[in-house]
């Protein structure tokens, strides 16, 4: 019953937050977190409408989906041919149009909102997606066990891929290697863009790997993920080929340490801001202050990069339930980048834990 809960306390939410009975979502990830069900439905019409005054959820979906959806925890479950009109389906089966309806702005698209206000021509909308990301940040103990999952998979498989290294492989042989240990090793799915850069290459914060061959003395840095049960691990560990400069150890040494202050930070009731600002004054203080460029951390769950984002600015409250990274770098364009990212969960007693165990002493490949 997680599924409906989490239905009614949004529709709870709306009818308080947005005097809306209604709720229109288009979400992938935000119908799986209210149903249950998962689906990429590529170009095809997927939508979930939940009405609080009829107390019924229907959820639209591709019909090649049909049979798939039956796990979803809704009312009723329609299903929309490639040949249908889908709006047209959909203002057929709800009748009646609210005067106003809850959606996500930022995700519907021009051409999905004019298909919409051409069925419903008085309807007006609301964004909900503060709330829903209220909801999805609090995570639950098997929300955590997924991404436990994941953080463990994503681990062995970078030891692995460590054993591995010999100076004259190139960045994609590197990243093929890792994606394949993550595979075999249960991945469902690999969760973004494997990043893999060596040398000055490190220094580009989100760079792509590339033929660039490795050689002794550079950085090799790793960004990198996996996908169990929807959710989603995020690591990133630097590590040095052959033998590393006292430059480069003073560079690695500042960035763990930005880190650990990040984690020691991190107290249940303080603002999400003392995290970055914990990092990042260390690191100013180091003289590398201009090399750090991005902010601390970010909300992990089903999506990569979700709420909250954890920056210098941030005076949200840490609460219970949150999960996010905590990822100082430095990234000196003549030497190179170095990052460090551990995934961290907000105990409901206030208990801080690292999920992510990788070591983060320097290691040379």
């Amino acid at each position: 019953m997680v599924y409906q809960t989490r239905q009614k306390r949004l529709l709870a939410y709306i009818q308080q937050a947005l005097h809306t009975d209604t709720a229109f979502m288009m979400v992938p990830n935000n119908i799986y977190y209210f149903t249950g069900f998962a689906a990429d439905p590529h170009e095809r019409f997927f939508a979930l409408y939940m009405d609080a005054k009829q107390g019924k959820t229907t959820l639209f979906v591709p019909a090649l989906d049909e049979s798939a959806a039956a796990i979803a925890e809704v009312d009723h479950i329609i299903p929309v041919s490639d040949t249908e009109d889908p709006y047209k389906k959909f203002a057929q089966t709800i009748g009646d149009a609210p005067s106003k309806v809850a959606i996500e702005k930022s995700y519907i698209t021009i051409m999905q909102m004019q298909q919409l206000e051409k069925q419903f021509p008085t309807l007006t909308f609301n964004n909900m997606e503060s709330l829903i990301a209220t909801m999805r940040a609090q995570k639950t103990p098997t929300e955590i066990e997924h991404i436990r999952q994941a953080v463990a998979i994503s681990e062995q498989a970078l030891q692995t891929t460590w054993n591995k290294i010999q100076p004259g492989m190139t960045e994609l042989e590197i990243k093929a290697e890792l994606e394949y240990q993550m595979t075999i090793l249960g991945a469902d799915a690999i969760a973004f863009e494997t990043i893999v850069l060596s040398g000055k290459r490190a220094a580009l914060p989100h760079g792509s790997a590339g033929n660039t061959v490795v050689k002794k003395g550079d950085f090799l840095l790793f960004d990198f993920g996996v996908t169990k049960n929807g959710y989603h691990s995020d690591l990133t560990r630097t590590c040095i080929v052959g033998e590393g400069t006292n430059e480069q150890e003073k560079i690695y040494h500042t960035v763990r340490h930005a880190n650990e202050r990040a984690i020691a930070a991190v107290k249940m009731g303080a603002t999400l801001q003392i995290i970055d600002q914990a990092a990042r004054h260390y690191i100013e203080e180091k003289g590398y202050g201009e090399y750090f460029t991005h902010r601390i951390g970010h909300g992990l769950g089903l999506d990569v990069h979700e709420y909250p984002s954890i920056h210098h600015e941030n005076t949200d409250i840490i609460q219970q339930g949150l999960l996010f990274t905590i990822e100082p770098g430095i990234y000196v364009p003549d030497i190179g980048g170095v990052r460090i990212e551990d995934d961290l969960y907000v105990h409901p007693n206030g208990q801080i834990e690292v999920l992510s165990t990788f070591t983060k002493d320097l290691i040379y490949v």
